[in-house]
This record gives structure tokens, C-alpha cells and sequence, in this order.
């Protein structure tokens, strides 16, 4: 008999009752469950249909919105001090709420209900719901616009609005993924209606943010800098590899001069190998090989030079010259002999290798 057939995944927790757009932890914790979706809907009903309702919420367009004194004092430390010290108009307390539109307080006052929203509700008040969860201290709330923000609703639009909501209600992560982006398509940005009423409004945070573009873009031109001076000495250290794979063992591939290629013979393992051949074979073969005649010779007389500070077994190495000028080293000043010295350090840097130069044995491991 084969193996049972593995049982289905559990179904996801929030599809089983309906909490899509919930700001309650996602998370299983062990001594509690979910509410039904039977109990949700209780609590939507009881905000929607303010049964017996004893709190008016009055907005900025003077409109009132009915809520329960138990359930915000209960879901905001903030309200519970406000319902101690407002006065009853009749049965009612009345506590004001002005400053942002109407609807956003109403799906702020919603969400105390039943940790709900609606997706739609959520982007178009995403940044008053932040104002209002942190004025309130609804952290729940507050945490809920942060990621709808840093994952899908910031943009090069209204980040700069969001970066100074972020400063104001002490939330660091926001701010550092608007500064991230502010910095990344500052261009863009910085034409926007935003960036000009906040140069207008807080004139010390455009410096900052300049300041700080600028700064950025000079550690990235040195970034890119730094990389195109590696890949140099990467080349150069490959080079010097080629050379002497090519003195002492003659190229698979191109073959030394005194020898016909195989056609069956396997690519050779350096690729640096057929352009720094073509250069040994002019150089050979040029009249003008002098330092300072020929361009092609001088580069090909600097990578001789070259390979004798890397090279650490002179009397054996099949490089030509490379005894020679291990001997013309003495006669250099100190300012040349400091600018090779920094620029072979640099090579071996960029291969990784430490300590000494031992060329020789480094090649002799990679040529087996």
C-alpha cells in the first residue's frame, strides 16, 4: 500500500471569519480565538444603528457622529480622560473632534468598534487615520497605516506630506522609508505641490532634505568611483595572471609561438589571456620598443614592471625582465617606489589576497 494522502492545509484564520481588512494581530495566540463573523457584524451594528448611543462626535463640518462612552473610553486612554472631564447636554456627552474630514473620524470611531475598515475608506483617509490613532493612542490603528503606507499607498506624490506626518506622530519607520524615497527620486519629488508648501511652511526641513540629497548623491558617485577603480585592479591582477600563464605554460587556446593549436585543445581559463597575447607578440616584434615610443610597448614595459612587484620567486619566473627590474627597484626614488607600493597593495586588495605578494605560488595553485 502507498503512502495516505497528506491532509489539506488549514484554512487561513482570517478568511474563515471574514478579517480581511483588520487591524487585530494576525498572529495565533494560545489561550484565545477569533471572533465569528456573527459577533463582528454585532459590533458593526451597534455603531451603525447607535443603539442607545450616550457620546456625540462633532466634526469639522459641524456634523455629529454618535458613539458609545464604554467602548471609546475602553478603546482610547485619551477619550476615556476627554468623557471624565466633558459636560452632558442632556444624556449625552459631546466631545469634539476637529481637523480632519468627517468621514476619516468616522471610519476612526468604526474601527474602535470592531477593528475593521473598509480598503477603499482606508486609501483615501490613510493619512488622518494616522493623525488621529496617534492623538488618540490607538496602536493598533497606527500600526495598520504604516504598512498600508510603506506597502502600497506611498508614493512620489504624498510622500513628502507623509514624511512630515511621520515627524509629528513619532513614527521613525515611516519616516525612514519617505526619507529613502525622498532621496531616491528627489528630482521627481522636489517638483511636486508638496515639496513646495512644505519649502514655504518648514523651510529648515527642505535644507535638511537637500543637505541630505546631496550627500547622497556624492556617496553614491564615490560608490560608483571606488567599483570602477576595482574592477581596474581586478583586470590588472587578471592580467598579470595571463602573462605569466603565458611565459611559462604557453596558452591552450592561442598557443606559444613555436607551436600549432590542437583543435581539440579546451578553452583557456584566463580571460585576459588573447588581448594581453596580442600585446606580447607586438611587442616582440616592434622597432620602436623603447619606453615612451611606442603606446602599445610603454603599456606592455608598466605591466612588466607590474608583474615584478607581484612576483615573489624572481630567479625562477619565465616573465622576461622580471629579474631586471627586480633590481631597478633600488635605483627608483621614494616617490615612485610609494606609488607602486599603493597601487599593488590596491590590486591585492581587490583580489582579497592578504599579506605579502606571492604571485608565483598563487598562479602555480590556479594553473593545476
Amino acid at each position: 500500500m502507498g503512502a495516505p494522502k497528506a491532509p489539506p492545509l488549514p484554512e487561513s484564520v482570517n478568511a474563515r471569519y471574514g478579517l480581511k481588512n483588520s487591524g487585530v494581530d494576525r498572529t495565533s495566540r494560545r489561550g484565545y480565538n477569533y471572533v465569528s463573523t456573527a459577533a463582528k457584524d454585532m459590533w458593526e451594528r451597534l455603531f451603525d444603528e447607535s443603539y442607545r448611543a450616550d457620546v456625540s462626535i462633532i466634526t469639522s463640518d459641524c456634523s455629529s457622529i454618535p458613539a458609545h462612552a464604554s467602548i471609546l473610553g475602553m478603546a482610547s486612554p485619551v477619550f476615556k480622560s476627554m468623557l471624565k472631564k466633558s459636560r452632558k447636554r442632556g444624556r449625552r456627552h459631546t466631545i469634539s473632534v476637529r481637523g480632519v474630514p468627517h468621514q476619516a473620524v468616522r471610519v476612526f470611531i468604526r474601527f474602535l468598534y470592531s477593528s475593521c475598515y473598509e480598503q477603499e475608506e482606508m486609501n483615501e483617509n490613510v493619512l488622518p487615520l494616522l493623525v488621529l490613532s496617534h492623538v488618540f493612542m490607538v496602536p493598533s490603528l497606527k500600526r495598520e497605516c504604516e504598512q498600508q503606507l510603506e506597502n502600497q499607498l506611498l508614493n512620489d506624490d504624498n510622500v513628502v506630506d507623509v514624511f512630515q506626518i511621520s515627524l509629528l506622530c513619532d513614527a521613525p519607520r515611516l519616516s525612514i522609508f519617505c526619507h529613502r524615497l525622498i532621496l531616491k527620486n528627489f528630482t521627481t519629488i522636489s517638483a511636486t505641490e508638496g515639496w513646495r508648501v512644505m519649502k514655504k511652511s518648514h523651510p529648515m526641513l527642505e535644507k535638511e532634505l537637500v543637505e541630505s540629497a546631496i550627500e547622497a548623491d556624492s556617496r553614491k558617485r564615490e560608490r560608483l568611483r571606488k567599483m570602477e577603480e576595482r574592477k581596474i585592479y581586478h583586470q590588472l591582477y587578471e592580467a598579470m595572471e595571463a602573462l605569466v600563464h603565458i611565459c611559462r605554460d604557453g596558452c591552450r587556446t592561442i598557443g606559444p609561438h613555436d607551436k600549432v593549436l590542437k583543435g581539440n585543445e579546451a578553452p583557456c581559463d584566463f580571460s585576459a589571456c588573447k588581448g594581453l597575447e596580442l600585446l606580447v607578440r607586438h611587442f616582440a616584434g616592434c622597432k620602436l620598443r623603447v619606453p615612451g615610443g611606442c603606446v602599445h610597448c610603454k603599456r606592455m614595459w608598466q605591466l612588466l614592471e607590474l608583474h615584478s612587484r607581484l612576483c615573489s620567486e624572481p630567479n625562477e619566473c619565465k616573465v622576461p625582465l622580471c629579474r631586471n627590474f627586480k633590481e631597478k627597484i633600488q635605483q627608483q626614488t621614494k616617490k615612485d617606489e610609494m606609488k607602486w607600493k599603493i597601487l599593488v597593495k590596491k590590486i591585492l586588495r581587490a583580489k582579497n589576497i592578504a599579506g605579502a605578494p606571492f604571485f608565483s605560488s598563487a598562479l602555480a595553485i590556479g594553473a593545476s
